[in-house]
Formats: structure tokens, C-alpha cells, sequence
């Protein structure tokens, strides 16, 4: 008989498994009974729990309530997203920004909203799963390119005709930490008529510009570019944004389901994410993010990491088996650092995902790799 019970019993019992985790702050987890130093988190810097941060929200959340009530385009709007999307622009070096649910609604929503039947994408082999989906929702054509391969991308662009051509990556893809080629991907997008859309989620206030990749690569604001950003990792919140030209984001107004037929984020969050910003245009949290990526890379010498500049470490171990008793092993020393497997990654690259934060310490990165050393040898 077909119901509810047995729908998913193609899912193997590993996957099914559940293990409570309640965050107590970026630094600490309470994990199956244990409180575990936490290398799993997007909180890059912290914020979630910063103080000032969280005042703004108590305080907007005594003043306007919980939730918006509707959407923005029938009354859910207030003064504060406005005053949130000027200060995103002003700061990126656009024209004009819009919020959004979350970065997942952004993704899918845009690329729906974008891209026609006539039209083709133009995708990173390894972009963010809801890039992926939104691609597949859209009525584009959807061409996929290996990773970081400018070259082959050339040869694709070249080969295939189109009403509009679209190029899609991450700025820092979130499995492997790597950065896009965006000065490249650009060129290709100006020599081909194409439109560019990074999707810059783990960039923004992680890296030496705290404004992202895009700003790294010396491109934010460009007419041909369609930034994508998030709260919910450096910024400690929840919710998204997308950055253009006034024209594109004007037209977004107007064709984004995903903004369209949602309810508008708590004006809460984003009072919250006003003082946030802030914080991060400080640069100081970034700066003491960044010397725990040094400090990292300067230690991991001699283990399997990859070539990762950012605050993503993955530790490549190969086999689903290897990696879930890796994390397994970690978690008795008192490391919680995530086993991520395919799908999510290809198969025979299962892997830790070491995420660094600024509220580590020098000490704890250093037991850390001390830790995985010593289970990679027993």
C-alpha cells in the first residue's frame, strides 16, 4: 500500500538517522549529549550572537511585533528594508538591492525570473544546489561547464546560439572553498553579450575585502553583473539580497515569485542586519577571520586539504565510510566537524567541511589539526 509511511524507504537507514544539535553560539554546540567546539557553522564572524546585534533586533521586535503579516507588495513593506537595500548598494557598489526570503528563494527565483525559452544558462558545474534548481525551473537551456574551466566555457559560449546568454557561478563555492575566475568570467560575459550572476554567499564579509569576490575581483557594479548575497552566514541572521543595476532590480520588483507571493522578513531581522553591516564594514571581525585562515593553512601542511583560500577547509578523505568515522572520531575528541557526502559532493570526494570563525582561537585550530592527524593514523 502507498502512503505517507513508506514513501522515502529508498533512503538508507544512515541517511535517515537524526542526531539532536543545539547551537549554544558560533563557537560551541551541544551535540548528541556533548558540548563540542563547534566547525560546522556559517556564522563566520560571529554576529548572531554579537550584543549589538542582537539588542537591534529586540528592540525593532518590540516595536513593530513578530512577523511583516503579508507580502511586500501588499502590506508587509517598511521603511526599514529600504533603508537595509540603500545601505547593501551604497556598500557593494550597485545601483540598487532587493530583499529576499533567503538565499535558497533568491537563487531559484531569479534565474526563474531571468531566463526564457529562448534564452540559455550557462552553469559552474559545482554551484549551489538552488542555482541548480532554478535553473531547472526556468524554460532556459541549461549548458554546464567543469569547474572553473574558462577555457571550455569559451568553447560552449562560441558554440551555442541564444536569444540571451546568462553565465552562473558561486563566488566561493561552499563544498570545496575555492573562488571563482571572475575577472575571466567577465571578460567571457562582455565578449559574448552575456550577463553574469554570482551567487557570492560565503564571500561577502569573509574575505580581505569584506565585501566579497565580486569587490575582490574589481567588478561590483558592473551593468553586466547580478550579485546574490545572504544574512544567514557572515552576517548572523536570516534572509537574503540581490544587487544590480536600478533598471534590473525595478524589473525584479515586478517578476520575482519568490519576493512576490512570500511575507516579507520580520523587521527585526533586518534592523538586526542594518547593525550588522556595520560591523562588518569595520572590518575587524573579517580581519581576525582572516588570520585564522592563515593560521589554517599554515598548519594543515601535509594533510588532505585542498587549495582553499577561504574560511571553507575541506579535508578530502574519498569514501562515504572513512569520512562518516573521521567525523565519528573527531566528535569524541570534542570537534564537531561535519561528514558531507554525495549527493552533495561527487562521488569519491567525501569529505570534512571545516568552516572557520572568527570566535575560534589559535589553540583550537591547532588541537583541531592535531586531532585529525592523529585519527588519520589509527
Amino acid at each position: 500500500m502507498l502512503d505517507s509511511r513508506n514513501w522515502f524507504t529508498s533512503i538508507s537507514s544512515s541517511r535517515k538517522r537524526h542526531f539532536p544539535r543545539t547551537r549554544v553560539n558560533g563557537k560551541m554546540i551541544h551535540a548528541d549529549g556533548l558540548q563540542l567546539i563547534n566547525f560546522s557553522s556559517n556564522d563566520y564572524l560571529g554576529l548572531s550572537n554579537h550584543p549589538m546585534v542582537v539588542q537591534a533586533a529586540q528592540d525593532a521586535l518590540a516595536q513593530h511585533g513578530l512577523g511583516s503579516g503579508a507580502s511586500r507588495l501588499v502590506s508587509g513593506d517598511a521603511p526599514v528594508f529600504h533603508e537595509l537595500e540603500h545601505a547593501l548598494a551604497e556598500w557593494k557598489g550597485y545601483e540598487a538591492a532587493l530583499l529576499v526570503g533567503s538565499g535558497t528563494l533568491a537563487n531559484i527565483g531569479l534565474l526563474h525570473a531571468i531566463a526564457g525559452r529562448h534564452d540559455v544558462l550557462f552553469t559552474d558545474r559545482l554551484i549551489h544546489a538552488s542555482l541548480v534548481d532554478g535553473a531547472r525551473l526556468s524554460t532556459a537551456k541549461v549548458k554546464r561547464f567543469p569547474h572553473r574551466d574558462v577555457g571550455a566555457l569559451e568553447n560552449i559560449l562560441r558554440s551555442t546560439q541564444a536569444h540571451r546568454r546568462i553565465i552562473v557561478t558561486d563566488g566561493v563555492f561552499s563544498m570545496d572553498g575555492d573562488i571563482a575566475p571572475l575577472s575571466e568570467l567577465m571578460h567571457l560575459a562582455m565578449e559574448y553579450d552575456a550577463l553574469l550572476i554570482v551567487d557570492d554567499a560565503h564571500g561577502t564579509g569573509t574575505m580581505p575585502d569584506p565585501r566579497g569576490a565580486c569587490a575582490m575581483a574589481g567588478l561590483s557594479g558592473s551593468d553586466r553583473l547580478v550579485e546574490i548575497g545572504t544574512f544567514g552566514k557572515a552576517f548572523g541572521g536570516y534572509g537574503a539580497f540581490i544587487l544590480g543595476s536600478q533598471p534590473f532590480i525595478d524589473g525584479l520588483r515586478q517578476r520575482l515569485r519568490t519576493m512576490i507571493y512570500s511575507t516579507a522578513l520580520p523587521c527585526a531581522i533586518a534592523q538586526a542586519m542594518l547593525v550588522a553591516l556595520g560591523l562588518i564594514r569595520e572590518g575587524t571581525l573579517t580581519a581576525r577571520l582572516q588570520r585564522n585562515i592563515e593560521t589554517f593553512r599554515r598548519c594543515s601542511e601535509g594533510l588532505p586539504v585542498t587549495a582553499s583560500p577561504s574560511a571553507i577547509q575541506p579535508v578530502i578523505l574519498g569514501e562515504d565510510t572513512r569520512a562518516l568515522a573521521m567525523a565519528e572520531k573527531l566528535r569524541k575528541k570534542g570537534f564537531f566537524v561535519p561528514a558531507i557526502r554525495p549527493p552533495t559532493v561527487p562521488e569519491g570526494t567525501s569529505r570534512l567541511r571545516i568552516t572557520l570563525s572568527s570566535l575560534h582561537d589559535t589553540e583550537e585550530i591547532a588541537h583541531l589539526l592535531e586531532a585529525i592527524r592523529t585519527c588519520l593514523h589509527e
